[in-house]
């Protein structure tokens, strides 16, 4: 009895555990958390099922090698009452999956733990071949919403999307930029999921959007740190294309190409960055790129007149090396924004933290190798995006009423005429209908979504030439000299501290002195370590803050996945 009601608790945990992770739901959207923020809750309860579960075959393992029966009980299949066989299969799919989930698994062998997850199938269906379909449908909710999200990045992911420009930074960031539709709508925190077909047809990797939605309707842009075996096979890759980029006019030379597909964007549905009229913004390394995203969309407001509450703006940036500088190069505030200064108080303060004094090269001008892409015409996919729940609810709801549609007409003209009775067939059957009406009717509603899509897309046609017309031209009139800050732009508009950390008790406090009694929202983007030091830093000064002191309020921005 032990032993069933841990298999019992485990499926209230399983009920909850695939919502987490259904990146694009609607329910996600309703409640505005962002898939990088529910993640953890997927690995909680990941941990918590599995542990349950785990327990639950233990206690049965005992009772059964007491009685002496264990090998019997373990290779038993029954046709009425619970199946012992897939029971067993499903356990071992599942420890699979969390053994190698463990942090120090993922965190050294990420390949291992991707392959190994897509064992959830597995640990699905025999789940259904083990419990029955009345068991089952605890769990079917969200499982069934999960599939929903499965399908429609599937469908998403298909089209090849244009890489408009690729460029190598000299610091070992690759920034690309993306072709996407005028109805596709994002926000300056939003995140992607990059798959690029030469290096894995597998393999996809978030990263966060460095461009803000006001720097162009129809292209979005990301920067991407080489800090791996893809990332540096994605360089290489760009550099080549660099190299063959003078004999590209040869006819017999193959030109190497870059096949993107998309998966996004996804986060908040506001963007809550507008919400506070006092900004700080923490970053760590590449953590910088969201926060580029969000002076560029607060620069374009400014300029623009749309509502726009944040006026100070203090920037705290951790880098190693000074060569990581140049990434502020990405965006030029004053042709966004001309005489900014005047409108928005911005500070940046930079901190080199491997390095004592300025690089003898700190003057030198770094030259960006650009590569010039073919494109085709495609852009990213709108079925996933931000802002737009009309056709989500219609997906949902169209899906969820045509498995109804589907149970009924099983069971009216099949399980009780032919008076099926067996409960790991009845799993099955029920596990085929979840799937047959994601694909008909969830499949329906996308296909009209995406005629939806085509028509909006081609009246926009002429306007996305355009503007590919502007990217494409802003590329090719840079000159071989990267616009990067040198030492004397760097002193004009950053302050840069060699050889020290941020002493974040130090620049909380002076803040809250210096800004008085406001509200100021603190965004991080960075390492753990760095994420925990600033929320121990935050909760200590709102603890001792006294009244005429400013209130900090934390948000992360950092995920790992």
């Amino acid at each position: 009895m032990t032993g069933l009601r841990f298999g019992m608790i485990g499926l209230l945990c399983l009920a909850f555990l695939f919502l987490p992770v259904a990146r694009g739901s609607l329910l996600l959207r309703l409640i505005d958390i962002p898939f990088e923020h529910a993640t953890k809750y997927h690995v909680w309860l990941g941990h918590l099922t599995m542990m349950l579960f785990t327990l639950h075959g233990l206690f049965y393992v005992i009772a059964w090698a007491i009685k002496g029966t264990l090998i019997k009980e373990l290779l038993e299949w029954k046709n009425i009452g619970v199946a012992n066989l897939p029971g067993v299969i499903s356990l071992l799919a599942g420890l699979f999956m969390w053994v190698t989930s463990l942090h120090p698994v993922r965190k050294d062998y990420f390949e291992l733990f991707f392959y190994t997850h897509q064992l959830y199938v597995v640990f699905v269906v025999f789940l259904a071949l083990h419990v029955g379909e009345f068991l089952f449908s605890i769990v079917a909710g969200g499982i069934f919403i999960f599939m929903l999200d499965r399908f429609l990045r599937f469908c998403q992911s298909r089209r090849t999307v244009d890489v408009l420009s690729a460029k190598c930074l000299p610091c070992g960031t690759v920034e690309l930029v993306l072709s996407k539709p005028q109805n596709l709508r994002y926000n300056a925190l939003s995140f992607i999921f990059l798959q690029v077909r030469e290096l894995s047809w597998l393999q996809w990797h978030p990263f966060s959007v460095s461009s803000s939605p006001l720097d162009g309707k129809y292209h979005l842009s990301i920067l991407i740190k080489v800090l791996g075996e893809w990332t540096a096979r994605l360089r290489e890759s760009i550099l080549s294309m660099s190299e063959t980029e003078p004999q590209k006019d040869l006819p017999l030379l193959t030109k190497t190409m870059i096949t993107a597909s998309v998966e996004g964007p996804y986060g908040h549905e506001s963007p809550y960055h507008l919400m506070y009229e006092n900004l700080i913004l923490v970053a760590g390394g590449i953590g910088i790129s969201p926060f580029l995203a969000i002076l560029s969309d607060i620069l374009h407001r400014v300029r623009d007149g749309k509502p726009c509450l944040p006026r100070r703006i203090l920037v705290v940036w951790a880098v190693k090396k000074s060569d990581e500088l140049p990434l502020l190069s990405t965006i030029d505030m004053e042709s966004i924004c001309p005489f900014f200064s005047d409108k928005v108080n911005l500070e940046i303060n930079i901190y080199v933290t491997r390095e004592s004094m300025p690089s003898l090269e700190e003057g030198k001008v770094h030259v960006a190798l650009n590569s010039s892409c073919p494109v085709s015409g495609c852009s990213m996919s709108a079925l996933v995006g931000t802002g737009n729940n009309v056709w989500s609810g219609l997906y949902l709801i169209i899906s969820t009423v045509g498995f109804v549609i589907l149970m009924v007409l099983f069971r009216i003209f099949y399980i009780n005429p032919y008076q099926v009775s067996t409960w790991w067939y009845q799993g099955l059957l029920f596990i085929a209908c979840m799937v047959a009406s994601v694909i008909i009717f969830g499949g329906l509603v996308i296909g009209l979504w995406h005629l939806w899509d085509k028509k909006v897309s081609a009246r926009d046609d002429e306007h996305e030439k355009n503007d590919r017309i502007k990217v494409e031209s802003a590329q090719s009139n840079e000159t071989a000299v990267h616009k990067d800050l040198t030492q004397k732009n760097l002193e004009s508009s950053a302050i840069i501290q060699y050889g020290s950390r941020p002493d974040f008790k130090e620049i909380f406090g002076f803040i809250s002195r210096k800004w008085g009694h406001v509200d100021v929202g603190v965004f991080i983007c960075g390492p753990p370590t760095l994420q925990s030091s600033v929320a121990k830093e935050i909760r200590s000064h709102n603890v001792r803050r006294q009244s005429h002191h400013a209130i900090f309020h934390f948000n992360s921005h950092s995920f790992d996945l």
